[in-house]
Parts: C-alpha cells; sequence; structure tokens
C-alpha cells in the first residue's frame, strides 16, 4: 500500500482506492492458494523458506511508509507491515536452514 493511498483513505477521499487494495488482496490469496495446491508436497518447505525471505521487499517498503507517515493511521499500518515483514524475514531464514541441516551429513558416533 503507498504512502499516498494510505494518505487518501486516511483524509477521506474515498473507500474506492481501499476496496482496489482490498480486492487484489483477495485475488492474491486465491493465487496463492492455487500455486500452493499445484507444487508437489516435497517442495512446500523449500518454495516457504525463499517466499518469506523475498519478504524482505515487503519490509523495505513497510520502513519506506514508516518513514513517511503523517498521521496515526499510516504509522499503526506501517509499524504492522515492518512488524509482520521482520517476522517473514526471519522465518524465512530459519526454516531455510533447518532444511539446509537435514542435507548435511552426520557424524557417527564412536569416532568414524
Amino acid at each position: 500500500m503507498s504512502a499516498s493511498l494510505l494518505a487518501s483513505v486516511s483524509e477521506g477521499a474515498g473507500v474506492w482506492p481501499l476496496i482496489a487494495v482490498v480486492t487484489v488482496f483477495i485475488l492474491a490469496i486465491f493465487v496463492g492458494l492455487e500455486v500452493i495446491s499445484k507444487v508437489p508436497q516435497v517442495l512446500h518447505t523449500p518454495l516457504m523458506s525463499a517466499t518469506n525471505a523475498i519478504h524482505g521487499v515487503i519490509l523495505v517498503g513497510a520502513l519506506l511508509i514508516l518513514a513517511k507517515a503523517e498521521s496515526t493511521l499510516m504509522l499503526v499500518i506501517g509499524t504492522v507491515a515492518v512488524f509482520f515483514g521482520t517476522m517473514n524475514v526471519v522465518g524465512g531464514y530459519v526454516v531455510t536452514d533447518r532444511m539446509l541441516e537435514m542435507f548435511k551429513p552426520r557424524k557417527k558416533e564412536g569416532g568414524k
């Protein structure tokens, strides 16, 4: 959500931009469900970890919105976006790290 969109919604410019954003969000949910249902279960973990790490883009956008916050609504939405973006990025790296640990050779007990 861009800063100008948030400003127009908070200034009472109308609800149509908000409805458009909600519509895009709902369509993204359906596209995401469709993509996940088509990917084999073996690839769910790498796909999830990669998409969570890509959320760094959302984190940067949220920080930009937060830096230009002029109203309380923009400040709250920016803070929530930074929080959830950070959770996704950290979660993506943690899941990727755990996944890569599974492919490392295990040490045998007894020294050999």
